[in-house]
């Protein structure tokens, strides 16, 4: 879990957030083997050492009744970027849906994330969409 840890702090800090200590307990839990069969976590380690990980999200979706899958988060050190981590894992995901016959992953980013960018522009598809969430109350 420390290095798991890790990678998803560097995360967080990237998008100027945090989470509290038992959400990383919570989260952890969910993403281990028979947690909550509806996530999961590849990591991509780099001479046995965790230096990517991606998170995901099996949910239904009214169009499509095989649901889609959900990449929530993405993170690569950045000592490490530059070696295809973030494409590995991003198949890695597209292998998993697979398996369970989803062929929808999508994921989000922030539109200033020029090197994320990058990579989604040759592994993926840019939709015309712009995500919304609730306002704080």
């Amino acid at each position: 879990m420390p290095e798991w840890r890790r990678l998803w702090g560097s995360y967080l800090d990237f998008y100027e957030t945090s989470v509290s200590p038992d959400v990383y307990e919570m989260t952890f839990a969910r993403l281990l083997h028979g947690g909550d069969p509806d996530m999961g976590c590849r990591l991509a380690l780099i001479g046995g050492r965790p230096s990517g990980l991606a998170h995901f999200i099996f949910h239904r979706h009214c169009w499509k009744p095989e649901g889609v899958c959900y990449l929530q988060d993405l993170f690569v050190d950045p000592q490490a970027r530059g070696r295809g981590l973030g494409q590995a894992l991003i198949r890695a995901v597209y292998a998993v849906a697979d398996s369970r016959d989803v062929p929808t992953v999508y994921w989000t980013t922030a539109a200033d994330n020029a090197p994320a960018r990058a990579l989604y522009d040759r592994i993926g598809q840019l939709t015309p969409f712009i995500k919304y969430q609730r306002a704080p109350r």
